[in-house]
C-alpha cells in the first residue's frame, strides 16, 4: 500500500491506493531533432474506491446512452433503399467510412456497439391497371432493402477501472512512490482543472488537422490560452485573498473563485441589473484590477 486517507464521511471506509514504479526506456525528441533512449519511471497505482465511483459512473452514462441508441435504431430500421449498393453507403455513413471522410473515424457510441445488415423484403408490387389480373399473369415482387441494427452493451473487464499511471523523470531515490503520488494528488486546484479545461471547453480533441507543424501550433495556442487563464485565475485569487474579499460563486460566496466564475460575473455584470450591491462593487474592482 502507497498511501491511505480517511474516508470523506464518517461512514466511508478509508481510501487506500496501491502499486508500484517501473523504470523504462523510451524514445526522446529533443529539439534539434535527435532521437534518444531516455529513462522514464511510472508509477502504476489502482485504488477501489475509485473503482467503485468510475463503475457507478460507466453504468448511468450507459443507461442514458441506451435512450439515444433506441432512437437511432428505431430512426434507421424505418428507412427503405431503393438497391443493396445504397444500403451498404449508408452503413459505410453510420460507420464513419464514408466517401470523402479523412482523419480519425467518429465514435458516436462510447457504452455500446452497433452492428449493421442489409436485409432485403420481397412484397407483391402494385399493377399499373385496375381490375382482376388474368389467370395466366405471373405476379410482380419488388424487392426493397433496410437495414436491421443489433445494439450490445460494452461491458468493461473487472479491473478496468480504478486504475493511475503517473510518468515523472524523478528517480526513486530523489523521491519516494507515495510522495509522487501526494504530490500529484495536491495538484487538484491547479493542474487537473487546467486538463479539465482542455478536454471540454478547450475542446482540443479530437484533432481534425493533417499537418504536424498545424497540430503543434494548436496545441501551443491552446497551452498558451491555458496560461492566460491560470494567470487571470491566481490574480483574482490573490487580490480577493489579500483585501479579505469573496465573490459569488457556483454554491455561495467564495474566497478561491474559478476563472470561468469570473468570467461569467463579467457577463451577469454587463447583461443584467439584479447583482446586490455587493456584487457590483466586487465586479468593479474586478474591472479596475483588469484595467491595470
Amino acid at each position: 500500500m502507497l498511501l491511505e486517507k480517511p474516508g470523506r464521511t464518517r461512514r466511508e471506509p478509508p481510501r487506500q491506493w496501491h502499486g508500484q514504479s517501473v523504470v523504462r526506456h523510451v524514445e526522446v525528441e529533443y529539439s534539434d531533432g535527435q532521437v534518444r533512449l531516455e529513462p522514464l519511471r511510472f508509477l502504476v497505482v489502482h485504488s477501489r474506491q475509485l473503482a467503485q465511483q468510475a463503475a457507478t459512473a460507466y453504468t448511468a452514462a450507459q443507461a442514458k446512452e441506451a435512450e439515444r441508441v433506441t432512437d437511432h435504431r428505431q430512426r434507421v430500421e424505418a428507412q427503405w433503399f431503393a438497391c443493396a449498393a445504397d444500403a451498404e453507403a449508408a452503413i459505410a455513413e453510420y460507420e464513419g467510412r464514408g466517401q470523402g471522410r479523412r482523419g480519425r473515424q467518429p465514435r458516436p457510441w462510447r457504452y455500446h456497439a452497433l452492428h449493421y445488415r442489409v436485409e432485403a423484403v420481397s412484397s407483391p408490387k402494385k399493377r399499373a391497371r385496375r381490375g382482376r389480373p388474368p389467370k395466366a399473369e405471373a405476379p410482380q415482387v419488388e424487392v426493397r432493402y433496410r437495414l436491421v441494427v443489433h445494439t450490445e452493451a460494452l461491458v468493461p473487464a473487472e479491473d478496468a477501472h480504478g486504475w493511475t499511471v503517473l510518468a515523472t523523470t524523478v528517480r526513486p531515490e530523489v523521491c519516494s512512490d507515495t510522495e509522487i503520488l501526494q504530490a500529484y494528488q495536491e495538484q487538484n486546484t491547479t493542474v487537473e482543472p487546467g486538463f479539465r479545461w482542455i478536454k471540454n471547453p478547450a475542446a482540443i480533441s479530437p484533432v481534425w488537422l493533417e499537418k504536424p507543424e498545424r497540430i503543434a501550433a494548436l496545441a501551443m495556442l491552446t497551452v498558451i490560452g491555458l496560461l492566460i487563464y491560470a494567470v487571470i485565475q491566481r490574480q483574482v485569487r490573490l487580490y480577493l485573498r489579500d483585501h479579505n474579499q469573496q465573490l459569488p460563486g457556483n454554491k455561495g460566496l467564495t474566497a478561491i473563485p474559478t476563472a470561468a466564475v469570473v468570467f461569467a460575473l463579467f457577463g451577469v455584470g454587463l447583461n443584467k441589473s439584479t447583482q446586490t450591491p455587493q456584487e457590483l462593487s466586487i465586479c468593479s474592482r474586478i474591472k479596475e484590477m483588469r484595467a491595470k
